[in-house]
């Protein structure tokens, strides 16, 4: 990653309330030693505005090392959320997962991240395991409903 991308990411994390990030990631900031674990077992984008400035981070990758499952984690900047922006990201992730041999997206959170999960429930059939305040949400690739912005075959 280089330095101009750690500013994005912290010009990202500024624009975002404590209370998103903490139901995102689980913290109320991510460091450069977090990313830079999580990008050594996920590729990660940072979604840009027309203005060109930071409005969502996207990780996807093999971070649990369960064969066949790719984690998601996924964030909107507060005041562009119910854009569309989530939901394009989460196919995007979800493409990426699959291209690479990947046959479930799994995301952990916060159980009282609603947009998060009616968003995870929007691409198809989930999963939900509960555990205390936490949730495992699992999507099986096969089963990843189509993008209605695009025409069928």
């Amino acid at each position: 990653m280089t330095e101009e991308d750690w500013y994005l990411v912290a010009a990202f994390q500024a624009q975002c309330s404590e209370q998103n990030l903490l139901r995102c990631w689980g913290c109320t900031r991510l460091t450069p030693r977090d990313l830079s674990r999580l990008l050594a077992h996920a590729q990660s984008w940072i979604g840009l505005g027309a203005d060109e400035r930071p409005v969502a981070l996207v990780c996807a990758g093999p971070v649990s090392r369960e064969p066949g499952v790719f984690d998601l984690g996924l964030q909107v900047v507060d005041h562009r959320q119910r854009q569309g922006i989530g939901i394009a990201l989460a196919r995007q992730a979800a493409r990426h997962a699959r291209t690479r041999g990947a046959h479930t997206l799994s995301a952990f959170m916060q159980a009282s991240n609603g947009p998060m999960l009616r968003l995870l429930d929007r691409l198809g059939p989930t999963s939900h395991t509960r555990d205390g305040p936490y949730v495992e949400v699992r999507l099986a690739l096969d089963t990843l409903a189509p993008d209605p912005g695009t025409a069928p075959p």
